[in-house]
């Protein structure tokens, strides 16, 4: 098995500038909302691991399923032995920004009784619906299952396995203004007035036809947007303009915490957070300080592709790197969102991340 040698060096280098960061990444518009789907499945093709066929609350949709592929069942005495299917709950989530027909979502697939594991099952098609818009269809999911935790083997996804049957339309009524709620590991008053000061120096910059604030910090999580008069012919070119407000700079002023969302894969930096040379192994990587970079050991002909980037170190203190820098490190040498995600929290137990850690809070 080829295994690959990541090696991210401490160095002092020149870095490029933080990338952009957007308002839609820390704030919606109130009224957008994710909607959760759910419904019940089956799950077939399992290594005797599934429910016992004695359950009669997996029997019965069981049978149901074979009678509608035109195989009657008497009775539930034929299925009392079978293991080889799992009746499940089946979740998926309705982002934000809605949905139409044709997209595809992913899948949560828990069981629900006495299966053992899901791993190498089939989801069958399984319809879901809206636990708030009840009676209505917005997604069928079906498909391989995954399971990604080798401890929680009756828990699986289903990646892109829920093709959305039914338009999810979250664009709230505009009129004169909106309300932007600021996510919650970002609501203090100090970031809603930095957002609206950047959101205000924005439209100020980019056209003449205003000479007042258009953005009013209300609380801690709200900051109310004026839409003005010009633009509210076509509202949603300004809500664009808006969302895309630059808030690099506002991020920097909060506390030093990192942020993670798995199911995007977004990781977002506030303040100046530290990080401390380290030496992590995750999978097929190799996280460590050394130089030069180590050469493949002759002995070990398994590990023999070596890639390394430079990570720039603060001359006031040498002895640690920007988490910002280590990032870019990252997406330079390819590590996939997950893995770094999964890297920071390493770190994180280590003691080597000076910043609060937050998986999945916004």
């Amino acid at each position: 098995m080829r295994r690959v040698l990541v090696i991210v060096v401490l160095l002092l280098v020149a870095a490029p500038a933080l990338g952009e960061r957007t308002l839609r990444e820390i704030a919606r518009i109130k009224g957008e909302n994710e909607y959760k789907l759910q419904g019940l499945g089956l799950v077939v093709g399992l290594p005797g691991t599934g429910d016992s066929g004695k359950e009669l609350v997996m029997a019965r949709p069981l049978a149901e399923v074979l009678r509608r592929q035109g195989n009657e069942i008497p009775d539930f005495g034929e299925l009392a032995k079978s293991q080889s299917v799992a009746l499940v709950m089946v979740t998926a989530r309705l982002p934000r920004s809605g949905a139409r027909v044709g997209d595809q979502l992913d899948v949560t697939v828990s069981a629900m009784h006495s299966a053992e594991s899901l791993a190498g099952g089939v989801l069958l098609a399984a319809p879901l619906t809206s636990v708030v818009r009840t009676g209505e269809v917005y997604a069928i999911a079906g498909g391989k299952i995954l399971i990604e935790d080798d401890e929680s083997p009756t828990v699986g996804v289903v990646r892109q396995g829920a093709d959305v049957v039914a338009d999810v339309d979250t664009s709230p009524a505009l009129g004169g203004g909106f309300d932007l709620i600021i996510d919650p590991p970002y609501r203090t008053w100090g970031a809603a007035a930095s957002v609206a000061t950047e959101i205000n120096q924005q439209y100020l910059l980019t056209t003449s036809r205003l000479a007042e604030p258009i953005a009013v910090p209300v609380d801690p999580s709200t900051v109310r947007v004026r839409v003005p008069e010009a633009e509210r012919a076509n509202p949603a070119v300004f809500v664009g303009e808006v969302m895309r407000t630059d808030i690099t700079s506002a991020l920097r002023q909060l506390p030093a915490q990192v942020i993670c969302n798995t199911r995007s894969g977004i990781i977002l930096v506030t303040g100046d957070v530290r990080v401390d040379p380290a030496v992590i192994t995750h999978k097929d990587l190799t996280i460590t300080t050394t130089i030069p970079p180590v050469q493949p050991d002759p002995l070990n002909p398994q590990v023999h592709d070596s890639r390394w980037a430079a990570v720039e170190t603060d001359a006031r203190e040498p002895d640690t790197a920007k988490l910002d820098d280590l990032l870019r490190a990252f997406d330079q040498l390819d590590v996939p969102p997950q893995d770094q995600i999964e890297i920071l929290q390493m770190l994180h137990r280590a003691g080597k991340l000076h910043a609060k850690l937050l998986i999945d809070e916004a």
